[in-house]
C-alpha cells in the first residue's frame, strides 16, 4: 500500500511540475479553488490536480483550464475511434464526409477546410504512422502537422 501511495505522490509532483502554470497548473482542484489567493487554496488545488491524475486528461482534452493541445476534444477523440477506418481513407485521398467532421469537431474554418484537407492527404503518412496506434497518438500527431503550417496553426 505504501509503494503505491509513494508512486501516486511522485507522479502527482511530476505532472504538477510538468504541466504546471503560474499557480498550481490545471485540472479539477485548480478550477474548484479557482479565484482563491494564498497558499492554502494553491496547495489544496495542486494537491487535489495531482491526487486526481486528471492534467494528463485536461491537457490531452483542452478541459479543466488546460491549454496542451488546443482543439482536440473528446468529441474528436471519440469520433476518430468510431470512424477510424473512413477517416483514414478520407485524409488518404484529401476529402471526404469524415474528413469533414473532424475539420467541424477542430473547429476549422469553412474558408480553411479546403487547406485542412490538403495538408491532411500530404501529410497522411506522418498522422497515421505505424506507432500511432491510438485515436489520441493519431490526432496528437495531426496537431503537430497543423502546428507546423502557417494557416492551421491558429487551430492549435
Amino acid at each position: 500500500m505504501f509503494k503505491k501511495l509513494a508512486l501516486a505522490a511522485v507522479l502527482a509532483a511530476g505532472s504538477t511540475a510538468a504541466f504546471a502554470d503560474r499557480d498550481a497548473g490545471c485540472g479539477i482542484g485548480s478550477q474548484v479553488w479557482a479565484g482563491q489567493s494564498g497558499k492554502v487554496p494553491k496547495i489544496l488545488a495542486a494537491t487535489t490536480n495531482g491526487l486526481f491524475a486528471n492534467q494528463l486528461f485536461g491537457i490531452t482534452f483542452g478541459t479543466l483550464g488546460c491549454s496542451g493541445t488546443g482543439t482536440v476534444t473528446a468529441q474528436a477523440v471519440t469520433f476518430t475511434n468510431e470512424n477510424s477506418e473512413s477517416l483514414a481513407r478520407d485524409m488518404a485521398v484529401g476529402q471526404g464526409e469524415s474528413l469533414n467532421v473532424l475539420a467541424e469537431l477542430l473547429n476549422i474554418k469553412a474558408a480553411d477546410k479546403a487547406h485542412f484537407f490538403a495538408v491532411s492527404k500530404a501529410n497522411f503518412s506522418k498522422i497515421y504512422a505505424a506507432e500511432n496506434a491510438s485515436s489520441v497518438q493519431v490526432l496528437a500527431s495531426l496537431q503537430s502537422v497543423m502546428a507546423q503550417d502557417n494557416v492551421l496553426k491558429a487551430y492549435v
